[in-house]
């Protein structure tokens, strides 16, 4: 236990700053600038007080840290209760490092229902935090579900002209797949008793169960990271969004379906994830080809990006189901810089769509030399996001992919492919937008960036060339609960096979 529960503070905390929103008063303008203020303000305050969980955190102990319990439904065994481990911990320091630099987006881009929206991203906040915060089962799932409503509000009021169309199709494929997973939560409540995440962790389900228990969880979480071919909701739902909506939506939700297989069906389901592995690198194979070419096709800069977002997301399934010490690490550090890299390459979009309001890659071209500032951000993130040495996107690339070389080498062979795939639409998208002929005369008179927009790609420059160039900072942290997680793999994989062998 600590002095101050600063798990719950970092959750709430954003709650708190919209609750000062609601209150606000006045005429328009005035009410729209006092709430950004306060959101603003109010992230910025959170981001500090998360920061304290990173003082706090012990990065040599692999156990829960940070925990505060409290009876939530009495005579259960349903239990509020949050702590951190080194998985975790970076989830919601990432979460909390986006949010205010999506907020300081939104000036100049969101002008109607202000107030609404400011409220809308601190209640989507408070979601996220709680639900990589969450050690009770039930208040996972509480956080999971609830980060829909307020994403599917941002989407379909702020969002583009197909704006009802991409939150509905969100909304509907989450879902469908989460209502299986609280069926199989149920049913793990009724075998343990319990809805305690670290007592399930060390529970021997029956093997056959598992199989079961898996396919439910796998329900849920592949939709979220996506996987191929359940991602087809992620470009409209990217296309149509506000771009700071966009940037949560890659930077964290799409992590929240890889933090769950993680968290839950490798520990839980060990003798499941193994049966299942083979088909998990085939769909993640397929998403890491098949999504990379369907990128090189693409006219629209959002849409290319979403679709690099599925890619990218391959290697982190790859990674994490590889169960070797690199490749886990690898998948959380993959997640953890594409979480900084695409949320960035969002924001440029939105820098020039701001000004032209067009994502139309034809309608750009020569923009390097009317946008020089500009043009050196989007080629810093550009080669992030093709894994350039340096950046923080190599790290995890490489990582996983010695990992998994460990396990599967053709798989590895496949994994890598993606990397010549990635290179080649991402300079492709960036020849076309920075280099050739200015052939559309408006673009003659475009300004580049703004001190505002600098300042909110400074903090996400820094942090992507960090991770590149001192990653044992984020490694070392992650490495006992990593090494912990592989550990209990091995031991309740072999429990189960012994349980099954004696079943028959």
């Amino acid at each position: 236990m600590t002095d101050w529960p600063l798990l719950s503070l970092t959750t709430f905390l954003p709650l708190v700053g919209a609750l000062f929103i609601l209150a606000i008063r006045g005429e328009t303008q005035v009410v729209a600038r006092n709430a950004r203020n306060v959101a603003l303000l109010t992230s910025m305050a959170t981001f500090i007080v998360s920061l304290l969980i990173l003082v706090r955190f012990d990065p040599t102990s692999a156990d829960f840290q940070l925990k505060e319990t409290a009876t939530w439904l009495p005579g259960s065994g349903i239990n509020y209760t949050m702590g951190v481990d080194g998985i975790s911990m970076w989830f919601v320091l990432l979460s909390t490092f986006l949010t205010p630099i999506c907020i300081l987006s939104t000036i100049g881009a969101v002008e109607k229902r202000v107030k609404e929206y400011m409220v809308a991203f601190l209640v989507l906040e408070t979601f996220m935090v709680g639900m990589f915060c969450a050690l009770d089962m039930m208040l996972f799932y509480v956080f999971f579900e609830a980060v829909l409503i307020p994403m599917f509000i941002i989407i379909g009021v702020w969002g583009g002209q197909r704006r009802v169309y991409a939150a509905y199709k969100l909304f509907l494929y989450t879902l469908t797949g989460s209502v299986l997973m609280l069926v199989a939560m149920l049913v793990m409540y009724f075998q343990a008793n319990t809805t305690d995440i670290p007592t399930l962790m060390a529970q021997n389900f029956a093997p056959n169960l598992q199989l079961w228990l898996w396919l439910a969880f796998f329900a849920s979480f592949a939709v979220k990271v996506p996987m191929w071919p359940v991602h087809t909701w992620l470009p409209d739902a990217h296309v149509e969004a506000p771009t700071a909506g966009s940037v949560i939506l890659a930077g964290v939700l799409l992590k929240m379906g890889a933090y769950g297989f993680i968290r839950f069906s490798i520990p839980m389901f060990p003798y499941a994830s193994e049966v299942f592995t083979p088909l998990i690198y085939t769909l993640s194979i397929i998403a890491v080809i098949y999504t990379s070419l369907v990128a090189l096709v693409q006219d629209d800069m959002k849409k290319l990006i979403a679709y690099s977002s599925v890619a990218h997301m391959g290697y982190v399934t790859i990674g994490a189901f590889s169960m070797t010490v690199q490749g886990v690490e690898g998948a959380l550090y993959q997640m953890l810089s594409h979480g900084v890299v695409s949320g960035a390459l969002f924001l440029c979009v939105g820098v020039v769509y701001d000004r032209m309001h067009t994502r139309e890659i034809a309608r750009y071209g020569g923009l390097a030399t009317r946008m020089p500032k500009y043009a050196t951000v989007f080629m810093l993130f550009t080669m992030a996001s093709v894994g350039l040495p340096g950046t923080g996107g190599f790290v995890g690339e490489f990582l996983v992919l010695l990992g998994v070389f460990q396990v599967n080498s053709w798989v590895a062979f496949f994994a890598a492919s993606g990397l010549v795939l990635g290179a080649a639409y991402m300079l492709y998208l960036y020849r076309r937008v920075m280099f050739g002929k200015m052939v559309n005369d408006d673009l003659k008179d475009i300004l580049d960036m703004s001190g505002r927009e600098i300042a909110m790609f400074v903090p996400l420059i820094i942090l992507t060339i960090w991770m590149g160039v001192y990653p044992s900072s984020f490694l070392d942290p992650m490495h006992a609960s990593v090494a912990k997680l592989i550990q209990n793999y091995e031991l309740a994989k072999t429990a189960a096979a012994s349980m099954s062998v004696a079943v028959r």
